[in-house]
């Protein structure tokens, strides 16, 4: 006989994967978990929600977004948990884009070197300096670290 586990009330979720319950509320209405009710028209999770949101809490922390982590779970066959084997295949798909910020953060680190002392009272010599709005030409926003108009 398979042994069965109730299903978990949303305090009870919280509690064990770190999340707030508004969190877990936030998740549901973006489609990332999903919950039922019980007779008394309370929400209840499958224990597998558990794995659902350690694999978007992770993928939030290295700075993935909502919509890719959803466009992510919605690719699962049957609404299922990701495994070890989807959470690779993703992270390969998910590497190049990191890879991009990762270089962009080092660039805004060693540029900000040089301007840290300055407190930008040295314009001639601040690497970040824009002469001339010469970088207008490139359109709108900043232009001298931006890697790309995606990141």
């Amino acid at each position: 006989m398979p042994l069965t586990h109730p299903p978990l009330s949303p305090r009870e979720v919280a509690d064990r994967s770190g999340a707030s319950v508004s969190a877990l509320h936030f998740y549901e209405r973006q489609g990332l978990i999903e919950s039922t009710r019980n007779t008394g028209n309370q929400r209840r999770y499958h224990r597998d929600v558990l794995r659902r949101i350690a694999f978007i809490r992770i993928s939030q922390k290295v700075g993935i977004s909502l919509a890719d982590i959803g466009e992510a779970l919605a690719a699962l066959p049957d609404g299922r948990t990701p495994t070890k084997a989807d959470w690779a295949r993703l992270t390969r798909r998910w590497r190049g884009d990191l890879d991009d910020r990762i270089e962009q953060m080092q660039r805004l680190r060693d540029d900000l070197d040089g301007c840290i002392g300055c407190g930008c009272l040295s314009l001639k010599s601040c690497t970040l300096y824009n002469p001339a709005d010469e970088l207008a030409a490139d359109g709108t926003g900043p232009r001298r670290l931006q890697v790309s108009d995606d990141v």
